[in-house]
């Protein structure tokens, strides 16, 4: 199955809140991955040559079309049953943070179109805040679909491929710095990773929300109490696939609305591919960054506040 035409399809629209997302089986339970991340879906194969010393999480890897590819075993890292008959299961093959991997699942059910705000924020005492692996919940016809937070599942595989904080060490002495900064980022690991960085590098004054909708009640909020508006927030760090409001529709209220215009709003995202840039630019991105690229966003906020 191609993800391509439809992947393409949404990507080059503007601001309309919506996500295409294939929804997929483990042991019968529903999960979800935005049509974004996804390259290929594929047959399962036995061509896999396993890896001395891997992560027990990880099947092995194999080579279609000339790249080699790890394979996580979902089942073992979410801790259900594995498949009796892996031959009729599912690779979807992913790209994001620069990395290429292969999930193995047991079925793939279809493909959804759904607004961003019918996804609600998964509650932590369920699913486990900074630990938790849910960075979503969907409701489609008479079931639940979990949209799992991929970035968090690849940094607990592989912590280098991750945000690394110490990149903010390369930078040198750097004084405090008490500009405010508003970051909407729905992943907690993702999000606590981005903070500490950016505290390491002296910005000290950083609005967290977990959402797009979160951050724009936040900016509301600023510009209902009068005053220039930079004084309260200097500039947006957004992630695009996001809860109730997604990156886009955020960078496109902010360029809308008369008073926040003018403010920098950079793309922190796992999914700035070429279609993903010319869309943020057309809405008015003032710079993109490829996570995890944390040193290189550090470099961006100096130069713009």
């Amino acid at each position: 199955m191609e993800t391509t035409k439809k992947k393409d399809d949404i990507l080059l629209e503007s601001g309309t809140n919506e996500l295409e997302l294939i929804e997929f089986t483990v042991d019968d339970r529903f999960f979800g991955i935005n049509v974004s991340k996804v390259e290929e879906i594929l047959r399962f194969t036995k061509d896999i040559t396993p890896m001395p010393h891997s992560n027990k999480f990880v099947e092995g890897v194999f080579k279609p079309r000339g790249a080699i590819i790890t394979i996580i075993n979902l089942a073992r890292y979410l801790d259900l049953p594995e498949s009796d008959n892996p031959e009729n299961d599912i690779l979807i093959i992913t790209s994001f943070n620069n990395l290429n991997s292969a999930f193995h699942v047991h079925k793939v059910k279809d493909i959804h179109r759904i607004n961003w705000r019918d996804i609600e924020k998964p509650d932590v005492t369920i699913y486990g805040g900074q630990s938790g692996i849910a960075t979503g919940i969907a409701r489609y016809d008479d079931h639940l679909i979990t949209i799992l937070d991929f970035e968090k599942i690849i940094a607990d595989i592989s912590p280098q491929s991750s945000i690394k904080v110490e990149e903010i060490d390369r930078l040198g002495r750097r004084d405090a710095l008490l500009k405010p900064i508003l970051i909407a980022e729905d992943s907690p690991l993702l999000g606590d990773l981005i903070c500490k960085s950016l505290g390491k590098a002296g910005y000290r004054n950083l609005i967290r929300t977990s959402n797009g909708e979160e951050a724009w009640e936040k900016l509301s909020e600023i510009k209902s109490c009068g005053g220039p508006i930079k004084d309260s927030v200097s500039l947006v760090i957004t992630d695009m696939d996001m809860p109730k409001i997604d990156g886009h529709q955020l960078l496109k209220r902010i360029r809308d609305d008369s008073d926040l215009k003018a403010l920098p709003v950079i793309v922190f995202s796992s999914m700035i591919t070429e279609q993903m840039h010319q869309k943020n630019t057309q809405l008015g991105a003032t710079a993109q960054i490829s996570k995890p690229e944390i040193g290189k966003l550090v470099r961006m906020i100096d130069k713009y506040i």
